[in-house]
């Protein structure tokens, strides 16, 4: 089993909200998944309010071999990046 971290969109239109989960490669986009590891607003005006990911999470699920979407590979390293200046 491939096992891929991306976005999974929700919301409503014009104003989208995602979840980053850990899911099959073959599932759907909006479809089934294993876990959720974290959540990404772009429409939240505050910046410390619009990204949240569980690194160690991920850490652990890329460890095992789950290949991360462009997209979550940039939002992961903004939030590791985020950590580290705190």
């Amino acid at each position: 089993m491939a096992v891929k971290i991306r976005l999974q969109r929700g919301g409503a239109k014009h104003k989208p909200y995602y979840r980053m989960v850990v899911a099959d490669s073959r599932a759907r986009r909006d479809g089934r998944f294993v876990e959720i590891v974290g959540n990404y607003d772009p429409c939240n005006k505050d910046e410390a309010q619009q990204l949240k990911v569980n690194l160690e999470r991920t850490e652990y699920w890329m460890g095992v071999g789950a290949q991360p979407s462009d997209t979550a590979r940039a939002l992961i390293n903004k939030a590791r990046r985020t950590t580290a200046a705190q």
